[in-house]
């Protein structure tokens, strides 16, 4: 009998202390996680999934498409391209009557475009249209060797641009190398159609209307005179008076005039019975240069009015 009451405790009997701990911890489990996964519960997860919200995020209608691109970072809007002003000038075929060899060219000192006549390239002597780079490369070279012209010097280089002297001139080519000098200019101001004329001066330089506008931009530019002297320069070519005040910049209304820089040539070949006459101007904007050879017999007159009517052709309506 004791034997039997001794089995039936093993076997069936109360439960033990450790199995009820074990049960009531597990039953307290189960409570807790159904109250995380009970919405509205305050033991609710951040975590837990919403209904109809297959993503789990608790900020968003469930009822609303997905916008991508609304999670991306806005783009900056391009910044639109500046537009330059027009030029005074349009670039067209012109068929003027004059008599004769004209050409022109134009250059957009922004830009570095250049537009021309078809025979843009093609040259003819400068006469003293050169003067104005002699006088450049003068300043510049004394300034690079650290010399400052005296005031005799520079009343010179003024007689030269604003009188055109020739005897100041021919003066100034000797003292910066003769044909040496139109080497540079060639080469400082990137020519591509020009030539030196090694044994005949600095007025049968062959320059064509391109390598005009060029090398009124090299003077604009600051490459020709230097630092130093190119404000300087660009003045005294403003202030170009008597026989030489007339082409390019006459073409305009007079109050524009004033702030046009220019240096022009004029001179008869007799050997070959021809006027070569020459225009260079500089603006803020552009440099042009105008060329022209006719039968001597029509005078100096002829083609420094025919400069001005070639630039009046090509300006712009309400210039």
């Amino acid at each position: 009998m004791a034997g039997n009451r001794r089995a039936d405790r093993r076997g069936g009997g109360e439960a033990s202390p450790l199995r009820l701990v074990a049960i009531a911890v597990i039953l307290i489990g189960l409570v807790l996680v159904s109250l995380r996964l009970m919405p509205g519960s305050p033991f609710e997860s951040a975590a837990a999934a919403k209904w109809g919200d297959a993503t789990g995020g608790g900020d968003r209608s469930t009822g609303a498409a997905t916008n991508r691109s609304a999670r991306q970072p806005a783009s900056p809007s391009p910044s639109p391209t500046p537009t330059l002003e027009p030029l005074p000038f349009v670039a067209k075929d012109l068929n003027l009557n004059i008599e004769g060899w004209y050409s022109w060219s134009v250059l957009d000192r922004r830009t570095g475009e250049i537009i021309g006549s078809k025979n843009m390239g093609e040259t003819s002597t400068t006469a003293s249209m050169i003067k104005a780079w002699v006088v450049a490369d003068y300043l510049r070279r004394a300034a690079d060797a650290g010399q400052t012209p005296s005031n005799a010097k520079l009343a010179d280089a003024t007689l030269i641009i604003r009188d055109s002297d020739n005897t100041r001139a021919q003066q100034f080519y000797n003292q910066v190398g003769g044909a040496a000098s139109i080497k540079r200019l060639i080469s400082m101001c990137k020519l591509t159609d020009s030539k030196v004329a090694p044994d005949r001066g600095w007025s049968e330089t062959a320059l064509s209307p391109r390598d005009a506008a060029r090398m009124g931009n090299c003077i604009a530019t600051g490459t020709a005179a230097g630092p130093k002297w190119t404000k300087w320069l660009l003045n005294e070519m403003k202030l170009v008076r008597g026989a030489g005040d007339f082409g390019i910049r006459k073409a305009f209304p007079a109050a524009q005039r004033k702030q046009i820089a220019i240096k022009n040539g004029w001179i008869d070949r007799i050997e070959v019975q021809e006027m070569h006459i020459n225009c260079m101007a500089i603006a803020d904007t552009w440099t042009m240069g105008v060329m022209l050879k006719y039968p001597i017999n029509l005078g100096y007159d002829y083609g420094m009015d025919n400069c001005e009517k070639v630039t009046k052709a090509l300006l712009r309506p309400g210039v």
